[in-house]
This record gives structure tokens, sequence and C-alpha cells, in this order.
């Protein structure tokens, strides 16, 4: 049984998918960008505020859907410049206490110009 996740607490999509949906077990995020939920404008400017609007949009559909980032199984990490990438993971390591999986790459473009995007796979083991 799959299950739409969706919160006010997060920004809305900005396409034809859903914040996240329940599968099972797993929770599968699509990926955040720093968009203020409040305005929907992107407010933070370098790598580390905009790091940090993403990881508390990414905080807001975990626990929509009953789960923190201790959950997260895995990350996959976009990078719009693979110079930002120690501040980028000073950001992160503050939210990603347990390590999960990750990737991380640089592309050449990210969504409305942002410098990261990350989404994550959670284990909701029962918690729904």
């Amino acid at each position: 049984m799959l299950k739409k996740i969706f919160t006010e607490k997060a920004p809305a999509a900005i396409g034809p998918y859903s914040q996240a949906i329940a599968a099972g077990a797993f929770l599968f995020a699509s990926g955040q960008i720093p968009i203020d939920p409040a305005n929907g404008e992107i407010g933070a400017e370098g790598i580390a505020d905009q790091a940090e609007q993403v990881m508390k949009n990414i905080g807001a559909v975990l626990s929509a859907a009953g789960a923190d980032y201790e959950d997260v199984v895995k990350t996959t990490c976009f990078l719009a410049n693979m110079a930002d990438f120690a501040a980028f993971n000073g950001v992160y390591e503050k939210y990603f206490t347990g390590k999960p999986a990750r990737s991380c790459v640089a592309v050449k473009q990210l969504p409305k110009n942002v410098l990261c995007e990350v989404e994550v796979t959670a284990y909701l083991g029962g918690k729904r």
C-alpha cells in the first residue's frame, strides 16, 4: 500500500510529484531544496544557509511520516559546486548523526538555481 505524505511545514512540490511516499515500511522522500515553506521563496544565499533550510524541510517531511533523521537509511545529495562539499558537510553532520549511507554528486544545475538538494529514504518499521 502506498501513502502520499504531505505537510505544509515543508515546501509544496513544484512539479507533478509528492513530497514523499510511504511504501510499506519505507519512506521515499523527494529532493528538498532550500525553499522557505512560509513564503515559497529562496531566502538563504550561501551554501550553509541553504543546507540548513534543506535540512529543516527534510525534518518536516520526516515528521509528517512519523519519522526523524535517525530513521534515514540513505541520502542522495546534489551540489551545484563540489567546492561547497566541506561547508555542506558541516551542516549535514549536525542532522544525520546516525551516518546513513550517502551519495553526493555535483550537478550542472539545480531547480531554481539553488546550491544544494537532498533526498532521503527512511525506514518506518511500523511507526505508521
